[in-house]
């Protein structure tokens, strides 16, 4: 090996990213190394900052309280109110986490709307999680009584979506 293909071999083990390399033909043997101790302070420096956002996270939940039991105030009456009033109704609940259309596309029509009687099958709404448009079928015949939940707005896991009335 030449001197010109020795720097060659350095610049393109330097542009690779490679912390070592060695290399042996014949009676030559080379071994290359790059500040592959910058590296390793960068990777330290990155894990405390990865552990700062979950501590983060947790002091944003402790502010948040404070405002809630007046915003929940006014909610415990209402759902005392419609607890009485929804008892007899059957209400259909998200089975995934995502997204809750009312319409198979923004031009199409609504699924079903308040007042329109659905059969067991029927579509009610799509989810849409990771890309994928889930149909959401009613599980019971009956009235479509209440929907729940706004147009393009994310649902969790057994989030009530509709109020059935079966009669």
């Amino acid at each position: 090996m030449d001197l010109k293909e020795i720097q060659n071999l350095i610049k393109f083990v330097a542009k690779s990213g490679a912390s070592e390399v060695k290399l042996e033909t014949g009676d030559v043997k080379i071994t290359i190394r790059t500040g592959s101790d910058e590296k390793e302070t960068t990777i330290v420096q990155q894990v405390p900052q990865q552990q700062m956002p979950q501590q983060m996270p947790a002091q944003q939940p402790q502010q948040q309280p404070a405002p809630a039991p007046q915003e929940s105030a006014p909610q415990q009456k209402e759902s005392n109110e419609s607890t009485q009033d929804d008892s007899k109704y059957i209400t259909v609940k998200s089975p995934i986490i995502g997204t809750f259309y009312r319409k198979p596309s923004p031009d199409k029509p609504i699924f079903a709307e308040v007042g329109d009687t659905v059969k067991e099958g029927d579509v009610l709404c799509i989810i849409e999680a990771m890309k994928l448009f889930n149909e959401i079928e009613s599980e019971v015949s009956g009235k479509i009584v209440k929907v729940l939940v706004d147009d393009s707005s994310p649902v969790e896991f057994d989030q009530p979506l509709f109020l059935v009335d079966p009669s």
